[in-house]
């Protein structure tokens, strides 16, 4: 594996648990990619735990809301890996700022490999929690990776569907026709410079007239609450042509056929709703569930320890793992 430089420190968005223990893990993918992430292990536990990786949100950092996520859930009793996915934060990969629906995925089965490994895991009770856009990698990867007993995501996006169709489906052919031509152009601006440019990350300063979920953004990733200097989305963004990957790979192809436990979760208000909400309609079998948190937005579920219901993720995670 590639040695990484890592940040020793405690630099997340969120203080930390005196009944965690916590330690800085690097794992690598089929690619040859090599991932840092968090490792949050209750303090003196024993024998075989059951396990979760999570990561997420799209453009975050193991250092915001996934590791808020990992350390919660460590201290309910599992162990917990919090990652960088590939090509951003503390992770491997060149050029950085790259995403791709196959290997966002691999970085979540590349996580299963690294846990099922662990003396103290026990490989028959692996699962994984994907936020925002990971929730979709959690379901893509769920759908491919008989290993993950459970799954669960919060707040749910679908990468695919919003590249290439937009928010609501707002995108005709047409708008998809110019889109691709804009990005392929972008392609040989790229190459000419010999570097790539990036999207911009969560716009700032926030205009007056910006939607409501853009102003639920920028409160998280450009204020105290949940900014964070590796975060794209706090900084600068995705490279531009990321893109078109998941405008011509969908992802989601094969979850109907996902016969593991899956739990769904979204806030009512949400403007991501509808992803979860027909996603959800393709699952099948009794061990699938949709949650939808009365009065939530977004991002409440990013990091609102009062409307995150992480009793309920833990206790199916128990109950399925069982």
């Amino acid at each position: 594996m590639e040695h990484l430089t890592m940040t020793q420190s405690w630099d997340k968005v969120f203080p930390k648990s005196d009944t965690v223990d916590h330690r800085k893990v690097t794992f690598h993918t089929r690619y040859g990619l090599t991932l840092a992430a968090d490792l949050y292990e209750p303090k003196n536990s024993t024998g075989k735990l059951a396990a979760i990786a999570v990561a997420g949100p799209f453009g975050a950092v193991k250092e915001q809301s996934s590791g808020l996520y990992a350390q919660t859930m460590a201290e309910k009793g599992f162990l917990t890996l919090a990652f960088d996915p590939s090509f951003t934060g503390e992770s491997s990969g060149q050029p950085r700022y790259v995403a791709s629906p196959d290997i966002n995925t691999e970085d979540f089965q590349a996580a299963v490999d690294f846990l099922s490994t662990l003396d103290h895991v026990d490989p028959e009770k692996i699962g994984i929690l994907g936020i925002c856009g990971w929730g979709g990698m959690a379901l893509n990867a769920a759908a491919i990776d008989t290993r993950i007993k459970v799954t669960v995501t919060a707040t749910m996006y679908d990468m695919s569907r919003v590249n290439a169709n937009g928010y609501f489906d707002g995108m005709n052919e047409d708008a998809r026709y110019d889109l691709r031509k804009n990005l392929n152009a972008q392609r040989i601006i790229d190459y000419k410079n010999g570097s790539y440019t990036r999207a911009g990350g969560v716009i700032d300063p926030l205009p007056e007239d910006a939607p409501y979920f853009v102003k639920d953004y920028h409160d998280y990733y450009k204020t105290a609450r949940g900014y964070h200097e590796r975060s794209l989305n706090s900084t600068d963004g995705w490279n531009i042509t990321s893109s078109l990957s998941f405008m011509n790979m969908p992802l989601l192809q094969y979850s109907n056929e996902i016969r593991s436990a899956v739990l769904m979760i979204h806030g009512e208000k949400a403007h991501s709703l509808y992803f979860s909400q027909d996603a959800f309609k393709r699952l099948t079998g009794k061990n699938k569930e949709l949650l939808i948190l009365p009065n939530a937005s977004h991002t409440d579920l990013y990091d609102q320890l009062e409307v995150i219901p992480f009793e309920k993720i833990s206790a199916f995670f128990e109950k399925h793992f069982d």
